[in-house]
């Protein structure tokens, strides 16, 4: 579990999450969202279960992708997604203390050495800084991502 406060509507937390234009503001290069029939949706048209996705990293060459499938969303304060290899995630937006929180779960991930060094300590130390830039972006702070693919092995990308 990863969790962080942002200075920010539940409303545009979950469009961050929920939408092409969303992810690409604090954490991806291109996000792509696809309806079971095949339509890809407007940049700012939520997700619905059952939509497949395809996302590019900055930092990272085309061929570097990922391909995964939205599994359960409620259009306010939840969406779950499938995660490649390393299992499902799970986003919640809540109020505690009077502060929104934006928390993830990541869960079903392979418990064999390969699955606990790339996906649990990998997936754990990149969710900490994408929500870390999330924070930033919508408290008016900078966008913290690499965007230079020739610059590898740094923890921005």
């Amino acid at each position: 579990m990863v969790r962080i406060n942002v200075n920010a509507p539940d409303k545009i937390l979950y469009d961050a999450w929920a939408t092409r234009g969303g992810m690409e503001n604090w954490f991806l290069r291109l996000s792509e969202y696809k309806k079971p029939d095949g339509t890809i949706r407007g940049n700012m048209e939520n997700v619905e279960k059952d939509d497949n996705y395809k996302w590019h990293w900055h930092g990272w060459p085309d061929e570097t992708v990922e391909y995964g499938t939205i599994l359960d969303c409620n259009g306010s304060d939840y969406i779950k997604f499938s995660f490649g290899k390393a299992g499902n995630c799970a986003v919640t937006i809540k109020k505690e203390e009077g502060e929104t929180i934006v928390e993830l779960v990541q869960d079903n991930i392979p418990t064999d050495e390969q699955g606990m060094h790339y996906w649990l300590l990998g997936c754990k130390t990149g969710w900490t800084f994408y929500l870390a830039n999330m924070k930033s972006l919508f408290g008016g702070g900078n966008d913290l991502r690499n965007r230079n693919e020739k610059l590898q092995q740094v923890l921005n990308s």
